[in-house]
């Protein structure tokens, strides 16, 4: 015969009584003893109550964690192979020290504080891509112009509008809309930062024109044209040819920096020229430091002048 639960407390309450049975056990067969007296609606009465209660607790441990989902990754591919990797925000000394061999008058010192994380493609925007979305490649070094296939150097002979341009009917490819991408050009601000990676030499991996040649294409080692992206070594956030090659548009008008420290900038206001960062093929490694700058009219095509693409990192999947 079944023992009832009170009876069986009263056994087990001997062998707790001569330190037998630990407490806890006494409480868990009364508490499922007396469960098994109810009757069925009562039991689905209290499981669903238990189960609510449940879905609350766990409800608050996660909302109490950091939003792991809601990270960005930290490298993207969108729908026409351009690679672009996620630059952290942070704070870093903009322009170049007094003592930098080849420094210019227009690169004053200034803290600049990058408030959000950002993309930036891994290599300048190619000839090939450029051909895809805009159904032209205006580059020189094509063709006669250049030994074999051209489509992976970087574009050139690019106008600023034809840059933006170009951002603007990569977002509005299909698989980008449906993505939430919006491409845009950096602001000068993002490209110092992006090419220093945290350096604060003059080029991203030195002070010396034989470092430099690691990571660029250069007049030293260009045979005076452009080369195929990413053939050299890339900075510590793995980005590729951010000096040499070929310069590259910044979203801003060229204007002169302020003297204390700032929080994103990036000059809107409407001057004479565009900037473009980080020099090409022909030039030596004072021009192409990464605190460099330089002022081309906006209607001005240069055929060693290209860009690469940002992306706000908000709303990302």
């Amino acid at each position: 015969m079944r023992t009832s639960w009170w009876e069986g407390e009263k056994v087990f309450q001997v062998g707790y009584d001569f330190g037998y049975v630990p407490d806890s056990f006494i409480r868990y067969l009364s508490a499922t003893a007396f469960f098994e007296r109810l009757n069925d609606r009562d039991k689905a009465m209290i499981g669903t109550r238990l189960s609510l209660c449940f879905a609350i607790f766990w409800m608050s441990v996660f909302a109490s964690f950091p939003r792991l989902h809601a990270q960005s990754p930290k490298e993207i591919t969108n729908s026409i192979g351009m690679k672009l990797s996620l630059i952290p925000k942070g704070t870093f000394t903009m322009g170049s020290p007094i003592e930098e061999e080849g420094r210019l008058s227009d690169e004053g010192q200034h803290q600049v504080t990058i408030s959000k994380e950002y993309y930036l493609g891994k290599m300048e925007v190619t000839q090939g891509q450029y051909e895809k979305v805009m159904g032209n490649n205006p580059s020189h070094f094509q063709g006669k112009n250049i030994k074999g296939d051209s489509s992976n150097h970087p574009v050139g002979s690019v106008l600023w509008d034809d840059a933006v341009g170009f951002c603007k009917r990569l977002s509005e490819l299909p698989e980008e809309k449906n993505a939430g991408r919006v491409y845009r050009l950096p602001t000068e601000a993002e490209w110092e930062y992006a090419c220093r990676a945290g350096s604060k030499t003059a080029h991203c991996g030195g002070e010396t024109s034989q470092s430099l040649r690691d990571y660029a294409w250069i007049q030293h080692n260009s045979d005076f044209h452009t080369h195929s992206v990413g053939e050299k070594k890339p900075n510590k956030w793995g980005l590729y040819d951010m000096h040499g090659n070929v310069g590259e548009w910044c979203l801003d008008w060229y204007g002169k920096y302020p003297t204390g420290a700032v929080t994103d900038p990036v000059c809107l206001k409407k001057h004479v020229a565009r900037v473009c960062r980080g020099d090409c093929w022909f030039g030596g490694a004072g021009l192409c430091r990464s605190a460099c700058r330089f002022a081309f009219d906006q209607p001005e095509r240069n055929f060693s002048v290209g860009f690469r693409v940002a992306l706000n990192s908000s709303g990302m999947p």
